[in-house]
């Protein structure tokens, strides 16, 4: 595998409460200075993390590369919340928007389901097809399709190894709201026991229960693996301060929790995977594809990129192998 090694640094996020507008929030459209067709597109992203965040301006940035004046977006951050998806499409419908962009399941779903004409294209969803948003990947069905962002946990887990030989037994924190984690974190524990490690999965409700049940998780575990779960993502630090000094590392599944704290990752690009939504809503828009006929665009692995905290592994006392360099 061809993979590039990113330095981490940390990363600040910024938290923002109540229904949040991230970006240009015109309901009503503008027409282009010639007098041609301004596309509406509404955004609905479900929390704010680096992750997501990144999704969103890659989206935003290939089609406005395509169309320029001729698009506008109305950017609304849902702060981790069903209802607020909800609410938030329920307008984006009232609205007539050409087309929504859902980042993340739960977005999706909400979009799914207040809507079977307007075309939703989803992003950062693991699997449409589990979480009951598509037919089949190859042909989605309804108005619904979207990028993947799956991250082959086989890759995860033999880098486990490799930074983490002594590794036995390996926890698994995810949000049990999100289905989209509970789907990757039976994944990740099927291919960690393929390869002899023993695993047990840990559920939080909310972010006041994730230092409690981590400390806990520290006395029975060697290390952790953290798939794209959107609330543990949003709360890297105070996970980290809490596996750091357990000396417990941390192999995750997405490059921006890496920066904010944890370990080491082979990593997708959010931002390209915005774009490739990106892709998939233009040819809709302009070139009158089908999302029922769009298939679920997925990453390669030679695409995957090496991403290592060197501060928290040398917190951890762990020296990276001339082979990962």
């Amino acid at each position: 595998m061809k993979c590039k090694k990113i330095l981490a640094a940390a990363a600040a996020c910024l938290m923002v409460a109540g229904l949040t507008a991230c970006g240009n929030n015109n309901s009503t459209p503008t027409p282009s200075n010639d007098g041609e067709k301004v596309f509406q597109i509404g955004i609905v992203q479900l929390v704010e993390h680096n992750a997501l965040d990144e999704a969103t301006r890659g989206f935003k940035e290939f089609l406005t590369e395509k169309l320029g004046d001729k698009v506008q977006f109305n950017v609304q951050n849902a702060q981790g919340e069903q209802t607020n998806c909800t609410t938030i499409v329920n307008q984006f419908v009232a609205s007539k928007v050409d087309l929504i962009m859902a980042n993340a399941t739960n977005a999706v779903k909400a979009a799914r389901e207040a809507t079977s004409d307007i075309p939703v294209v989803g992003t950062s969803v693991t699997d449409y097809v589990a979480s009951g948003l598509v037919a089949s990947n190859e042909a989605p069905g309804a108005n619904v399709t979207g990028a993947s962002d799956m991250n082959p946990v086989s890759v995860q887990v033999q880098l486990m190894k490799t930074l983490c030989p002594d590794v036995k037994t390996v926890g698994i924190v995810i949000n049990s709201g999100e289905e989209n984690s509970a789907i990757q974190a039976e994944e990740a524990k099927a291919a960690f026991e393929a390869e002899g490690f023993t695993v047990k999965i840990y559920s939080v409700a909310d972010t006041n229960e994730i230092q409690t049940v981590v400390t806990a998780a520290c006395n029975e575990v060697d290390a952790f693996y953290e798939p794209t779960d959107n609330l543990i993502a949003a709360n890297v630090p105070t996970m980290s301060n809490i596996t750091t000094a357990a000396g417990k590392p941390v192999i995750c599944g997405e490059g921006g929790m890496c920066n904010s704290g944890f370990l080491a990752t082979y990593a997708i690009s959010y931002y390209e995977l915005g774009r490739a939504a990106g892709q998939q809503a233009y040819d809709i828009l302009v070139n009158g594809a089908d999302p029922a006929t769009t298939p679920i665009f997925f990453f390669d692995v030679s695409q995957l990129t090496l991403v290592v905290n060197e501060q928290n592994a040398a917190d951890l006392g762990i020296t990276i192998p001339e082979s990962l360099k």
